[in-house]
């Protein structure tokens, strides 16, 4: 059973996610100003990873004219973003997979929250390249995710930092610092260089960091 199916997970997920990311709602809100800037009032918008709904819920929240296709692999995860949705749900079509399920657009925007961190360097790259012929030229691409240094010393000092966040955002202390290892032995991590290299190689330009907090980067960048 993965995280994402565990019902346990699933259903404090939220909660959760808001204690170890630093600033989630503010990088919502951050998210919505960046996709905003050349959107056309009815913007059609792509999500990738969007289980959970939090964002969608955020963007949709912010900018109500917006149109929505969320995807993501869970059933679970995509359930909790019905829920969490709300009044919100009639702009929103929800996807179940990944990159390949999402509709060709073309769309005036995307985001990628929380997500490109599980994926090992190529399918990150081929995923992104998808996102990339998917969006109109111009369109902007958001993505946020864990990005750090992998140098062993360099590592270890940033996760126990992110660690010792977790702990006074209330998570317990065995089980924040537990999650050190399963960041080293589990996700397939970038550097921010090779994450904004990434973003260069499937096509994208103006390749900009607007967030940075412990072990979390965000970029924004423009489909040529």
């Amino acid at each position: 059973m993965t995280p994402f199916s565990d019902p346990a997970a699933v259903s404090s997920y939220a909660e959760r996610t808001a204690r170890i990311v630093p600033g989630l709602r503010d990088l919502h809100r951050m998210t919505a100003v960046l996709l905003a800037e050349d959107a056309p009032p009815d913007a059609r918008m792509l999500v990738l990873g969007a289980g959970g709904g939090l964002e969608l819920k955020a963007l949709a929240e912010l900018q109500p004219a917006w149109h929505f296709d969320g995807v993501d692999p869970s059933p679970e995860m995509l359930a909790l973003a019905r829920a969490t949705l709300g009044a919100s749900a009639p702009h929103v079509r929800l996807h179940e997979g990944y990159i390949d399920s999402a509709p060709m657009g073309p769309f005036d925007g995307a985001a990628c929250l929380l997500t490109l961190h599980f994926l090992t360097a190529d399918e990150r790259l081929r995923t992104l390249k998808q996102m990339h012929t998917r969006l109109r030229p111009g369109a902007p691409l958001v993505v946020a995710h864990h990005s750090f240094a992998r140098e062993d010393h360099a590592a270890g000092r940033w996760l126990a930092r992110n660690a010792a966040f977790a702990v006074a955002s209330g998570v317990p202390t065995a089980q924040a610092h537990g999650s050190i290892n399963a960041f080293k032995q589990r996700l397939p991590v970038l550097s921010p260089e090779e994450d904004a290299a990434l973003l260069r190689a499937a096509g994208f330009e103006d390749v900009e960091q607007f967030y940075g907090a412990f072990t979390f980067r965000g970029w924004v960048a423009r489909r040529t």
